[in-house]
């Protein structure tokens, strides 16, 4: 990938699928409105490790919870399995970052309708959160699509919803590597040998980011991480049926 070219990471959230925007967004988003092209994308089945990986700077906040029901789908179709998902998309041409935040507004949908109507995010809303005993303690931006805020998030953000595979080899835009080990996961447990109840994440040969490779690796020997080893799994147990409900 050219030097001038960058990537990042969109996500179509549950509440844009419901009001039927998914097609608005990806028109906003288009080649001939922005000059970006799709790098890779693929509808996901998001798990808990991965929602709580994706809002780990949020942990202990009020509305984090509310969040994790958000993104996962639960919020939003509590009573249909089937169409808990997020659309997932990286998009990739020079200035990637700041073209598609363009597009998007404001973070705050209210603040978006001020400040940039006609923007994606400008069509959501802000819901109120209420504590067991009816007090409104926060809110929630029901904001419709994520986006990477700058170029360390983008490489984390890509690399937490997709794997290697998930995109052609000249699309790859940070470093991977070949396993030398089996892994295996299942939760709170990484081994190099199957445990019952686990899932193999990568075999011999299999290609992954050098990043999560080091954290396996690191894991497996007791050392410290650069980061967690949820958010270097997350994405290789994504639309496994026995991993749903991590």
């Amino acid at each position: 990938m050219r030097k001038d070219v960058q990537q990042t990471l969109v996500l179509i959230k549950p509440d844009a699928l419901k009001n039927s925007l998914t097609g608005y967004v990806l028109s906003q988003l288009s080649e001939y409105h922005t000059s970006l092209i799709f790098a890779a994308t693929k509808v996901v089945k998001v798990t808990k490790l991965l929602a709580e990986a994706h809002y780990a700077e949020h942990v202990g906040k009020v509305f984090f919870p509310s969040l994790l029901e958000m993104i996962t789908g639960h919020l939003h179709y509590p009573n249909d399995s089937d169409k808990q998902r997020v659309i997932a998309i990286i998009y990739e041409g020079p200035g990637a970052i700041a073209k598609v935040r363009e597009v998007c507004g404001p973070t705050n949908p209210h603040v978006a309708r001020d400040e940039k109507p006609g923007s994606i995010r400008s069509l959501g809303t802000v819901v109120p959160i209420f504590d067991e005993s009816g007090k409104m303690v926060g809110d929630r931006m029901d904001n419709l699509i994520h986006a990477s805020a700058n170029p360390e998030d983008a490489e984390r953000e890509i690399k937490l919803w997709f794997k290697p595979n998930d995109m052609p080899p000249a699309k790859r835009a940070f470093t991977t590597g070949h396993s030398e080990e089996h892994y295996y996961f299942r939760p709170g447990k990484l081994s190099t040998s199957y445990m019952p109840g686990s899932i193999c994440l990568l075999a011999p040969g299999d290609v992954a980011w050098k990043s999560d490779l080091e954290v396996l690796q690191a894991s497996i020997e007791g050392k410290p991480t650069a980061y967690s080893l949820e958010a270097a799994v997350a994405k290789y147990l994504l639309n496994r049926e026995m991993a749903e409900n991590w």
